[in-house]
């Protein structure tokens, strides 16, 4: 069974505002200047990983420099505490220092070359300094020689002579550091707790305790780390520059289909499928070039159908009067007749292309008064009964409100407009013999008129289209009937200004039902349209 249903109705507002003012230009020159989008792009993607890498180097500097900066305290610490511990053993051995020991600590694999060491008494008295420079000189003088050496302590006398010349070549001043962030000091504490003297370690040319080992190790590290933001950044522009060659390539196809349409070729299409939102953007602009495409052709129909059905009856209006002029025809009644039979046939289609530019254009006030939409549509059906009559058509009208209020606020002459239009279309496409029945019903919301005919049907395929503007589905066949093609379109303007809409039911060679419906109670922006112009 070939059945089909198509609705039309309102679902948005127009603006009724117009504009006095009004320009043109042609066609700008496609050239831009400035940078593409891609090039932005591009940049933006290397701007983004340059603030990602600075704002690393800010965060790692502060947090892993402080942590770097207590890891090598740390370390001069461990050794502070070995060396204390070993020169507190030797004390513990021999019950002072010697000067061979000491110089031996420094000279040791345990304190490195850039490591300063100095160690002082219980009473403060420095015992050996690295500071000194005759403490490298004495323990020189020490190395080579076999016997324990002599004490160091505040009472005793170095017997060498190359100790005591060492001794008396002391400098009296140290330069080792004071501040405690630059050097680490721990006590000399024998085995049972006495403290005998101090040992204190610093880093010979650095006040932050790095050695040179972990001074290279944290340049090595922020090398890395400037290598690693310079691939970052490359990755990045890489990155931008083929995304936006992806995006870019689907922007340009947009725009060389637009271009396309612009120039005249209305069957440019971009042919983008997809999810993203630029492939819907692309199936969109399809859909609408599609639809400007039937628009245009529909208005190269309009005007070859409006030429046609104008210059019917102004040509046998012509030819009429031209007869009448050369002595052919008598200039009598009958003639006269058929010239204002054509006159009026003329304005009708005027008038009907009229109509649907002030509906369309809501130049029409829109007059809304309480309305008994049944005793209205009998009284409408009742007029119409004589023209039906004539056509041998059967018209009949059927009140299905069941005891409904079937008042609704409308436009008594517009909704007359729509009504008849609608029994008109279904007197012209029902064969003779056929039944036209007209009925009202309603519900909660809405007061529904319907057209029901047993004529030709509708296609499946055209429904959607039958609203559209100068729209007629066998264009000679309708031209036979008569008409412009324009009276469902005002119909819709009419049911549109009432916020109602209209549903269509159709079966090839069976019939078409439209039904109108309009609503009870009426947006409040509706009843201001009563004051527009």
């Amino acid at each position: 069974m070939l059945f089909a249903r198509f609705e039309i109705g309102q679902k948005h507002k127009q603006n009724d505002e117009a504009s006095s003012r009004a320009s043109w230009n042609t066609p700008r020159s496609d050239s831009r200047r400035g940078l593409s989008y891609a090039t932005r792009m591009v940049l933006s993607f290397a701007l983004t990983s340059l603030m990602t890498v600075l704002v690393l180097t800010v965060v790692v500097s502060v947090v892993w420099g402080g942590v770097f900066s207590d890891y090598t305290r740390a370390n001069i610490s461990e050794i502070a505490q070995l060396t204390a511990q070993r020169l507190a053993e030797s004390y513990e051995e021999d019950g002072e220092w010697s000067t061979d020991f000491l110089a031996s600590i420094a000279e040791s694999n345990l304190v490195s070359s850039d490591i300063g060491l100095q160690v002082m008494d219980e009473d403060g008295t420095i015992l050996y300094d690295d500071s000194w420079p005759a403490a490298p000189a004495a323990a020189d003088a020490t190395r080579g020689r076999t016997e324990t050496g002599t004490s160091l302590g505040s009472a005793a006398v170095p017997a060498d002579s190359a100790s005591t010349s060492a001794m008396a070549s002391h400098s009296p001043v140290s330069t080792a550091p004071t501040d405690a962030e630059s050097a680490v000091t721990e006590p000399i504490k024998l085995s049972d707790g006495t403290v005998v003297g101090q040992v204190r370690l610093w880093v010979l040319g650095s006040d932050a305790l790095l050695t040179k080992a972990d001074t290279a190790f944290r340049e090595k590290t922020f090398n890395a780390m400037s290598l690693a933001a310079i691939i970052a950044i490359a990755i990045a522009v890489l990155m931008g520059f083929f995304m936006s060659h992806m995006l870019t390539n689907q922007v340009r196809r947009i725009t060389a289909t637009a271009k396309q349409i612009r120039d005249g070729d209305l069957s440019a299409r971009t042919g983008l499928r997809g999810d993203d939102e630029i492939d819907q953007l692309g199936e969109t602009f399809d859909e609408m070039a599609t639809s400007l495409e039937k628009d245009l052709k529909h208005e190269r129909r309009l005007t070859s159908d409006v030429a046609h059905e104008l210059r019917t009856p102004l040509m046998a209006m012509l030819a009429t009067v031209e007869a009448m002029q050369d002595g052919v025809l008598p200039a009598d009644d009958e003639h006269l007749e058929t010239v204002a039979s054509e006159t009026r046939r003329l304005s009708r289609l005027v008038q009907q292309m009229l109509d649907l530019s002030r509906m369309e254009n809501r130049t029409t006030p829109l007059n809304l008064e309480p309305v008994d939409m049944v005793a209205f549509v009998q009284r409408i059906v009742s007029g119409q009964q004589q023209l039906f009559t004539s056509h041998d058509l059967r018209l009949k009208f059927v009140d299905d409100m069941q005891g409904r209020s079937s008042t609704v606020d409308a436009d008594p002459d517009m909704i007359t407009q729509a009504i008849i239009n609608i029994m008109s279309n279904a007197m012209r496409y029902t064969p003779e013999g056929g039944w036209v029945v007209v009925s009202v019903r309603g519900d909660r919301k809405y007061v529904m008129i319907s057209v029901s005919d047993t004529g030709i049907g509708i296609a499946k395929e055209d429904l959607s289209r039958i609203f559209g503007r100068f729209w007629r589905a066998d264009a000679s066949r309708a031209r036979e009937k008569g008409g412009l093609g324009v009276g469902l379109a005002v119909t819709k303007s009419i049911v549109e200004r009432h916020h109602g809409f209209i549903t269509v039911e159709s079966e090839l060679e069976k019939g078409t039902t439209f039904t109108i419906h309009l609503p009870r109670e009426h947006m409040a922006d509706a009843a201001s349209t009563t004051m527009e112009h």
